[in-house]
């Protein structure tokens, strides 16, 4: 079977690469030549723990190409699995040119019958629209369908996400295209929940809204335990017993970042206004979350007179570890704010340093400078202030007295609650955390 996928970035190189392991002829479509280029040698564009070697070993054994001609890809593939992005707009809505560019292409180069499947997160009935639109469109005269697919992987794991899915989501409006999908993903050994296109379309929202919402849940939680004198970590640890509410996203911090909640929680949140209902839960949680990137530069700015000429040590610039992505990470907020203060800033990430300095070139900028260190030791020497905003494994093991005897003035804001307080004071550190 012949399986072309459009978009190389998070859902379709990780989909099209899990295809091509698990015995399919697949052909990744991209509309950068020079990043072509470098997939064809093995090189990922994206940093995601396994995928590198993946593409390797399926580069090699010819299972796995790619090409910027869609025309070739396309015209005889069984099934094209789009996963372009859908970015979003300044009103909060989805953003579909990708996903019509694509359709229309596909319309006009496919020459025997094809399931179109669309992984990419797109609001409920856009796959309905999608499936008249190649239609309108088709030049052969050839039998389509379309069906929704979502994916449910996370950033820094999702090769094992996709291959050890707790569920396969699939939605489709036939018997045939049901069963062609299910064929596809035979080969995974997964469960397979089959529904219709649009409760498929509002699972993907639904999920990830929920994630979101009680990750802001736990931040409100621990805004208020810093008020009446609770641990939010030990308020968590006694929650995560109940089996109703579970261990996962119950850790407090600085909010989340990421392609996909804050852009769903939005999404999810026009498409209700434009039916005309208010989704309270969900506006409030993207309101929290808000705020709370930046609660910690709130507290150091009530802390100090100024930011200004002071060496500011930055602990991590991805929204989170195991990724190179810093899409809405709570790190780009409180760099223009630190920056735009006067503030000299040294930070430190593992993978996301390119990524960074496409938004923060180094050097002076317009009030402060941001500078850029290849080591954990050396943003720290001399500093004045310090602020983790990056769970990465090398930031949890600076040791209390790491933070004493290199700043110059141990004064530490940990958005991830990676250190003991008690040690930290014992240190002689200054250190302020998220609900504790």
């Amino acid at each position: 079977m012949k399986i072309a996928v459009a978009g190389t970035g998070y859902v379709g190189l990780v989909a099209g690469v899990c295809f091509a392991e698990k015995g399919y002829d697949v052909t990744c479509v991209d509309v950068e030549e020079k990043k072509v280029e470098l997939m064809r040698k093995g090189i990922s564009p994206i940093y995601e723990d396994g995928l590198e070697a993946l593409m390797q070993k399926n580069n090699a054994a010819g299972t796995l190409h790619f090409t910027t001609d869609y025309t070739k890809a396309y015209k005889d593939a069984d099934a094209i699995f789009i996963g372009v992005g859908t970015p979003e707009m300044p009103d909060g809505s989805a953003n579909l040119s990708y996903i019509a560019t694509v359709s229309r292409q596909i319309a006009e180069t496919i020459e025997k019958d094809c399931l179109v499947v669309v992984k990419s997160t797109v609001p409920v009935g856009t796959n309905d629209k999608v499936e008249q639109f190649i239609k309108d469109f088709l030049v052969h005269d050839v039998k389509v369908e379309v069906a929704s697919n979502p994916e449910f992987l996370a950033q820094g794991t999702a090769v094992r996400d996709t291959l050890h899915a707790a569920r396969i989501i699939i939605g489709t409006e036939s018997k045939e295209a049901e069963a062609l999908l299910k064929k596809i993903y035979e080969p995974f050994g997964l469960p397979i929940v089959s529904v219709k296109r649009r409760s498929a379309e509002m699972i993907k929202y639904a999920c990830n809204d929920f994630l979101a919402l009680k990750i802001s849940y736990m931040n409100d939680i621990a805004n208020l335990c810093e008020l009446v004198g609770a641990d939010i970590t030990d308020v968590a640890r006694g929650m995560s017993y109940d089996e109703r509410i579970g261990a996962r996203f119950l850790n407090a911090g600085i909010g989340f970042g990421g392609s996909c909640f804050p852009k769903d929680t939005k999404a999810l949140k026009f498409l209700a206004r434009e039916h005309g209902y208010q989704l309270k839960t969900v506006e409030a949680c993207v309101d929290v979350n808000l705020k709370q990137k930046t609660r910690l530069f709130e507290k150091a700015k009530d802390r100090m007179i100024t930011f200004s000429g002071l060496k500011v040590a930055v602990l991590g610039l991805t929204f989170k570890a195991g990724t190179d992505d810093l899409r809405e990470a709570p790190s780009i907020d409180n760099l223009k704010l630190l920056l735009a203060a006067g503030a000299d800033v040294y930070a430190y990430d593992p993978e996301g340093e390119e990524r960074a300095r496409q938004l923060f070139p180094e050097g002076g900028l317009e009030a402060g400078t941001m500078n850029y260190t290849d080591s954990i030791e050396k943003a720290l020497d001399g500093a004045n202030i310090c602020f983790v905003f990056t769970e990465w494994p090398e930031i949890k093991e600076v040791k209390p007295e790491g933070f004493k005897e290199r700043m110059h003035t141990p004064l530490v804001y940990d958005g991830r609650n990676l250190y003991s307080p008690e040690k930290m004071k014992a240190a002689g550190v200054e250190y302020y955390s998220i609900g504790r």
